[in-house]
């Protein structure tokens, strides 16, 4: 019990200077790119490019750590991409270029890409099915007040200053992470003939190809509001006659909202023992709150950071998700599948941010938001309407050629 009770913590401290790192870009966006000369009218495109250079690297690393988790193991994946998010970051605080500032969120999403998907399936094989998703929630919902944290340190310190203590916390985590040690299910898996982390074997099968796809559908609506409309509310409140709103406070209430939301989604899958009806309610919720965002203009900034809120609980559902991707899969694919899916959806924003952008110009901004997000959710709804409910799985089993 010793030994879970730490995996969690460290787990929940990885995850949480995961969301820190990550966002970062999202709260100093506006000062780092006006210190490097980046008039205000092409802020938001170059943002979104600087984003997109991010995405990029996440969509990447995906594929590696998640593939050396199944290979090498859990923790040695984990071991890489923590030292090059933390270097990566802390060099992004150096910069003096815009070009300069791309190949370092570049080299930062790369290394970010192998915390989330690790830290979950390392909890995951650790603790007993009854707590399986009490310690996910735990990780989520602190890791993701990574944001928050984000969000105040960009309040009252310098952009560069910001990245250096980022970067300096993944090095500090990177000494904690050597105190653990891999899950019993996964060296046990090691004794068998079976292919690990293969693309090919996890492409192989309908069933599989299937499962994975739905899982992606499944998570596109949140990054939808964390790419879209949080990283970019400050443009978007001025096209609802707000003005004023800042894009660290926009990030600092919904992920106060998030980090809430995945709590209660994840002790709802417990009390309903279901993951996909607790999904199926936050995506509700989430119908509500873009009709509220769309139907009222003119709010004063207080009141559009309390729909910034409404929204993140919203999207609450991401613990969820991910350990329902990690419960989908064998033993011999899990880290994989945990760390690409998570990945994948948030590299989603990048076919979502060029939609937004090819879109606005001839619908404008309401009904571009209004459109994208709609369809976000219907796809998120459907797919999670046939995925197999696996809150009573266990995980000891392994993905095998044959499997169909």
């Amino acid at each position: 019990m010793q030994r879970a009770r730490r995996v969690v913590v460290v787990s929940a401290l990885g995850y949480f200077v995961d969301i820190l790192d990550l966002f970062l870009f999202n709260v100093v966006r506006q000062p780092s790119l006006r210190d490097l000369g980046v008039a205000s009218a092409n802020s938001l495109q170059c943002g979104m490019r600087l984003m997109n250079a991010q995405m990029v690297g996440v969509l990447i690393g995906a594929f590696v750590w998640g593939i050396l988790g199944d290979r090498l193991g859990r923790l040695r994946a984990l071991y890489g991409s923590i030292l090059l998010y933390s270097l990566g970051t802390m060099a992004n605080g150096m910069v003096s270029s815009v070009e300069a500032y791309a190949v370092c969120r570049f080299l930062a999403g790369l290394g970010l890409a192998g915390e989330l998907g690790a830290a979950v399936t390392l909890v995951s094989e650790t603790l007993p099915q009854s707590r399986r998703g009490l310690g996910t929630t735990v990780v989520a919902g602190f890791g993701l007040c990574g944001g928050v944290v984000a969000a105040l340190l960009a309040e009252h310190l310098s952009w560069r200053t910001c990245y250096f203590i980022g970067g300096g916390a993944g090095l500090i985590l990177l000494s904690l992470r050597v105190t653990l040690t891999e899950p019993a299910v996964f060296i046990d898996s090691q004794q068998q003939a079976v292919r690990r982390g293969s693309l090919g074997l996890l492409l192989a099968s309908a069933s599989r190809r299937n499962r994975f796809l739905k899982l992606l559908l499944i998570g596109l609506p949140v990054w939808f509001v964390a790419g879209i409309l949080i990283a970019f509310a400050p443009e978007l409140a001025t096209s609802l006659g707000t003005h004023g709103v800042t894009a660290a406070r926009a990030v600092l209430y919904s992920y106060v909202g998030v980090a809430i939301g995945d709590l209660l989604c994840g002790l709802l899958s417990q009390v309903l023992r279901s993951r996909r009806r607790a999904m199926l309610l936050s995506l509700s919720v989430l119908v509500v709150g873009l009709v509220v965002l769309l139907r009222l203009r003119g709010l004063s900034p207080a009141m559009y950071y309390v729909v910034c809120f409404g929204l993140g609980l919203s999207t609450g559902y991401w613990a969820v998700l991910v350990t329902t991707a990690a419960e989908q899969f064998g033993t011999n694919l899990r880290a994989t599948v945990a760390t690409t899916v998570p990945n994948l959806v948030r590299a989603s924003v990048i076919p979502l941010s060029l939609l937004y952008q090819r879109m606005t110009p001839s619908l404008g901004t309401i009904e571009t938001v209004r459109l994208l997000g709609l369809g976000c959710v219907a796809l998120a709804v459907l797919a999670l309407w046939s995925l197999p409910e696996t809150y009573h799985r266990e995980l000891a089993f392994l993905e095998r050629d044959s499997t169909c």
